[in-house]
C-alpha cells in the first residue's frame, strides 16, 4: 500500500502515518520540517519493516505542492490513499483579525489539498481505485466565536471534497471528509487546556483507517469526532 500524508511531522498527521506503517506501507510523507523528524522515521521503520520517503515541503506554496507531488508521482506512479492533513491554525475575528490571515489559512486549508489531489487523484482514478481523505474540522459544520478566517477555510475545504466525491464516485475512487473535533495537537499550545479533556490524535487515526479497511462498495463519506464531554 502507498500512502501520501502531508502535515505529517506531528499531531494526526503523525498519527496517521504510525498506523499506516504498522500494515508495512510505503509512505510518502512531507511537512516544512519533516527532515527534523528523521529519527522518528527510522524507529517506525525498524519496528515495522515499513518503507518511508519523506520531503521538507512548504504546502502553501503551489511551487512547493507541485515539487512534492511529482516527486511522488516519479517514485509511486500511483497512490492508495491520500490524507490532505496540511493545516493552519489562527484564531480572530473577521472584522478584526490581521490583514491577509484569510489568505494564508486558504493557501494551506484548502489550495494545498485542491492542488495535490489533482496532481495525484488522475493516477487513482486510471487504476479504479483509491481513497482521498481531507480533514476538515468541526469547524467546517458549525460557526463559532474566535473562527474566523480559519473557520472560513475549513468550510471552503468540506465544499472541495464535497464536489469531488461526487466526481470520483464513479471511478471506484473513495472521499472522505473528516470532522476532528478539538485534539491534542500544537494547534492547542498556549492555551492552558487540561490535556485529558482533548482527544487522542491517534483516536482520529484510528479511525481513517477504519475507513480505508471496508470493502469497496462501501464510502465513509463523513468522519465526526468529538471529546467526550464535547467540543470547547
Amino acid at each position: 500500500m502507498k500512502v501520501v500524508v502531508t502535515g505529517a511531522g506531528k499531531g494526526i498527521g503523525k498519527a496517521v502515518s504510525e498506523r499506516f506503517a504498522a500494515q508495512g506501507a510505503h509512505l510518502f510523507l512531507c511537512s516544512r520540517h519533516m527532515s527534523q523528524t528523521l529519527e522518528w522515521q527510522q524507529a517506525l521503520m525498524s519496528r515495522y519493516g515499513c518503507r518511508i520517503t519523506s520531503f521538507d515541503a512548504d504546502l502553501s506554496e503551489a511551487a512547493g505542492v507541485e515539487s512534492f507531488g511529482r516527486m511522488v508521482i516519479a517514485a509511486a506512479e500511483a497512490v492508495d490513499v491520500l490524507v490532505n492533513n496540511a493545516g493552519y491554525f489562527e484564531p480572530g475575528h473577521v472584522l478584526a483579525e490581521e490583514e491577509g490571515a484569510l489568505e494564508r489559512m486558504l493557501a494551506v486549508n484548502l489550495f494545498s489539498a485542491y492542488r495535490l489531489t489533482r496532481m495525484l487523484a488522475p493516477g487513482m482514478v486510471g487504476r479504479g481505485t483509491g481513497h482521498i481523505f481531507n480533514i476538515c474540522s468541526v469547524a467546517a459544520l458549525k460557526a463559532y466565536d474566535n473562527g474566523g478566517s480559519y473557520s472560513i477555510s475549513k468550510w471552503a475545504l468540506l465544499g472541495f471534497t464535497r464536489n469531488l466525491r461526487e466526481e470520483m464516485k464513479p471511478h471506484g475512487v473513495r472521499v472522505t471528509a473528516v470532522h476532528p473535533g478539538a485534539t491534542l495537537t500544537a494547534s492547542w499550545d498556549g492555551f492552558g487546556i487540561n490535556p485529558a479533556r482533548l482527544m487522542e490524535a491517534d483516536d482520529v487515526a484510528a479511525m481513517i483507517e477504519a475507513a480505508v479497511r471496508l470493502s469497496a462498495r462501501a464510502c465513509v463519506e463523513d468522519i465526526l469526532m468529538r471529546p467526550q464531554l464535547g467540543d470547547l
